[in-house]
């Protein structure tokens, strides 16, 4: 496994492992998410599904809606059930 593949849309996969997370943390739909960030409930949505990117202004406003620094949106935290 070339290491390309595997970095390639890392961030925006941790981005939307991230947000989901966060989200559903703090008891948030997706158009409750959106409504706080000040973005449309289909961008929350396909931000999730690593559909999108987001600016560095987006990531931002997901933040401070989410009430984290921006880079706790970044961070690859290992889910275990």
């Amino acid at each position: 496994m070339g290491t390309d593949k595997h970095q390639s849309g890392e961030a925006r996969r941790r981005i939307a492992v991230n947000v989901r997370r966060l989200r559903m943390e703090r008891g948030l739909s997706q158009e409750g998410m959106a409504e706080l960030a000040n973005f449309h409930r289909t961008y929350v949505s396909q931000l999730e599904r690593c559909v999108t990117n987001i600016s560095i202004d987006g990531l931002e406003r997901l933040a401070m809606a989410l009430g984290v620094d921006v880079t706790e949106l970044l961070e690859d935290k290992i889910i275990s059930s």
